[in-house]
């Protein structure tokens, strides 16, 4: 690995350390802060990606967890949430939350806790992939432990065709 390319993200590795998990972590000298440019790295299917979203909810914080091939719904996010007004956080937020830069934020080990709500299509994979703390790392687990280290409410919050 060259010098360039970021290790795992110390403050992911700490949130390893303390949920006592151990997972092989893929570093990509190409950035994959995409749900797509993550997926044909990987060589898995676009929907086996888990998009870690930042959204504001009456002006709080909200982690969703998607899979890449999917939008939000974000009426559908509110109304789980309870929420007057939701919006997709900007680049500030989400790094004051998170501790991470958008591409690479983990479902995982934030700064802040909050709450966090997963689509349950993220369950129809085996296994899913997601950022591991920056745009060139990746980690693969199933889907029903990242639900659970989430501390996430399944819900459907996907955006469906009209």
């Amino acid at each position: 690995m060259s010098s360039s390319v970021p290790a795992v993200h110390p403050r992911f590795s700490e949130a390893l350390r303390e949920l006592g998990l151990e997972v092989e972590v893929r570093t990509f000298p190409e950035a994959t802060g995409t749900a797509v440019e993550a997926a044909a790295a990987i060589g898995c299917e676009l929907s086996a990606i888990v998009k870690s979203l930042i959204f504001e909810a009456d002006g709080a914080p909200v982690l969703v967890l998607m899979d890449g091939s999917s939008r939000v719904d974000v009426d559908l996010v509110r109304t789980v949430l309870g929420a007057e007004k939701v919006k997709r956080a900007d680049a500030a937020l989400v790094r004051e939350t998170t501790g991470y830069a958008i591409g690479g934020v983990p479902p995982f080990g934030h700064r802040t806790r909050t709450r966090v709500v997963a689509d349950r299509g993220l369950l129809d994979h085996p296994v899913v992939w997601a950022a591991a703390g920056n745009p060139h790392t990746v980690f693969a687990l199933e889907p029903k432990s990242v639900v659970e280290y989430a501390g996430a409410t399944l819900a459907d919050v996907r955006e469906h065709a009209a």
